[in-house]
């Protein structure tokens, strides 16, 4: 077969070993030759798409927007959380940071320092805006023209902040929204802890904390609860313009510990205020048991203890909870701070003389938050776990002492407060009465429904 002419020319430019067109470079040419018609083959066969075929496109039209709301007038006592706002989408959210100030915020929508500081003048209300909290919420909403329109604000979780801006007027305004309050009902049986109890119950950890708190003087919800305990609640659910908005106070309650019953009522009657037993007895005990919220007892009361960093027997005459660093202590009950300082083996400690001759004593503090001579509330946060002082990790070490002698803080009597005498017993049993009737139905459903 005879050769094309370029064919020969190129055949004998390789027979030529000095040429630069080698065998290998004249293979990587064939090869560049082969894929450049392969890959033009496939886009010439390729079927053209026809432009006007659309049978098989999806309609996927967007909704229409609903229309405008009206903004509420200046004389608006109550709106509801719809009618905050005039259209979706026109408003901006904007969230409190850590260390951030308003007048920050306010230059970061692109809204001048200028327009905060008349704002700021308009009334009482808009003057707190000096007071913002990381976590608080803005709302804001711009004009056409990029200007502010609209400023809105939670004071709390019934009231709005409005400001608006029409023109070169300002103009403030306190929106009152709606609260109903619903009373509910619920039980549970522990079977781990309380706090997974109370969720299977549908009550949040806040609210377990209200009921531990309740019972908190009879009951050391740490170390005393078992399996098979139980509780019935009587509460109020409170709502915000018909949506759920957070668990209101416990009206009623039983506890089961050890079957061993334990009720209270919560009663107001303007000079008394709290949870009762049933007979009118004060739930809260003049000393707290435990005085702050530990994970467990690192070390008991025992005259006999070898101490974990002396290394000799030393009589331990309180108790040691173990707690993060930085937990709050409490006051056990009121009474005047003797001591507040520090010593090499005591640490940071607080020393507070109660009535009855009784003296409590708080150890190893990171921080002291009480001087000596100051008056200080059953409850009252009085310093930080810590471990200063001789000890081997963060841990409170909390003494009760009766005249001098030290006495074991988890067994020893506690003081009682005055119960309810005359009227407000009669008050009080008028409005237990009910109650109490409704947390038995609820332990006899719950005791029928196990039993099935």
């Amino acid at each position: 077969m005879e050769l094309p002419g370029f064919i020969k020319t190129i055949h004998a430019k390789v027979e030529d070993d000095g040429h630069w067109l080698t065998r290998r470079k004249l293979a990587l040419f064939g090869l560049t030759l082969i894929l450049t018609g392969l890959l033009a083959g496939v886009f010439e066969t390729a079927p053209e798409r026809d432009s006007t075929d659309f049978s098989e496109i999806v309609n996927l039209s967007l909704p229409k927007l609903p229309a405008p709301l009206s903004v509420p007038t200046e004389n608006t006592a109550s709106v509801t959380q719809s009618q905050l706002g005039l259209e979706p989408g026109s408003w901006k959210s904007v969230t409190v940071r850590p260390g951030q100030t308003l007048d920050a915020i306010f230059r970061q929508q692109g809204y001048s320092v200028a327009l905060l500081h008349r704002i700021l003048a308009l009334n009482k209300d808009t003057k707190g805006l000096t007071r913002i909290r990381p976590g608080d919420v803005f709302d804001f909403r711009a004009d056409d023209a990029g200007e502010l329109a609209e400023m809105r604000y939670p004071l709390d979780e019934a009231r709005y902040l409005i400001v608006r801006q029409l023109g070169e007027e300002l103009f403030a305004e306190t929106l009152q929204r709606e609260i109903a309050t619903e009373v509910a009902e619920t039980e549970g049986i522990i079977d781990s802890s309380l706090f997974v109890a109370g969720k299977k119950a549908g009550l949040s950890d806040a609210m377990v904390m209200k009921l531990a708190n309740i019972f908190g003087w009879d009951i050391d919800f740490v170390l005393d609860i078992r399996e098979g305990d139980r509780f019935m609640l009587v509460y109020e659910k409170l709502y915000r313009e018909g949506e759920f908005l957070r668990e209101g106070e416990i009206l009623a309650a039983t506890f089961i510990n050890q079957d061993e019953r334990f009720q209270a009522i919560r009663f107001d009657d303007g000079e008394n205020t709290g949870y009762f037993a049933p007979d009118g007895r004060n739930m809260r005990k003049a000393f707290l048991r435990a005085p702050l919220n530990f994970s467990y007892i690192s070390s008991g009361f025992n005259p006999r203890r070898l101490h974990p960093v002396l290394k000799r027997i030393r009589p331990h005459n309180g108790i040691d909870y173990y707690a993060p660093r930085g937990t709050p202590v409490y006051a056990a009950g009121s009474g005047t701070v003797t001591r507040s300082g520090y010593s090499a083996a005591n640490g940071h400690h607080v020393f507070i003389k109660h009535a009855g001759s009784i003296e409590t004593k708080y150890l190893h503090f990171t921080k002291r938050m009480v001087k000596q001579g100051q008056k200080v509330k059953q409850g009252q946060t009085i310093g930080t776990v810590g471990s200063t002082g001789l000890a081997t990790g963060p841990h409170l070490h909390y003494e009760f002492v009766v005249n001098g002698v030290h006495r074991n803080p988890r067994t020893v009597p506690l003081p009682k407060v005055e119960p309810l005498k005359g009227d407000s017993l009669l008050a009080f049993q008028s409005r237990a009465a009910p109650l109490l009737t409704q947390l038995s139905r609820i332990e006899s459903a719950s005791l029928y429904a196990s039993r099935e």
